[in-house]
């Protein structure tokens, strides 16, 4: 039983390799074409940053609930320098 031949050559059609981007390249990048649609479609600067900033947060599983955690730690803290609220 014969081996069939194989070519060692890769095929001519083959994709050439991508580069790939450091990921902080990357993320400029998107960030940077998202703005410009943002301007392009008269969206203010107000909304951009909330809209990045909800993607950012929702893109981290739990970290809305740890915001609002050390939100609530920050206020009661306050609370128990002002003297509104007594330490148990």
């Amino acid at each position: 039983m014969t081996r069939p031949e194989v070519d060692p050559k890769p095929p001519e059609t083959a994709a050439p390799r991508e580069q790939v981007k450091p990921w902080p390249a990357e993320v400029s990048e998107l960030l940077a074409k998202a703005a410009a649609l943002c301007i392009e479609h008269g969206v203010d600067l107000e909304q951009f940053m909330r809209g990045a900033w909800t993607a950012y947060v929702e893109g981290r599983p739990g970290y809305r609930e740890y915001l609002e955690e050390q939100q609530l730690i920050g206020q009661l803290e306050e609370l128990r320098r002002a003297g509104k609220l007594g330490e148990a």
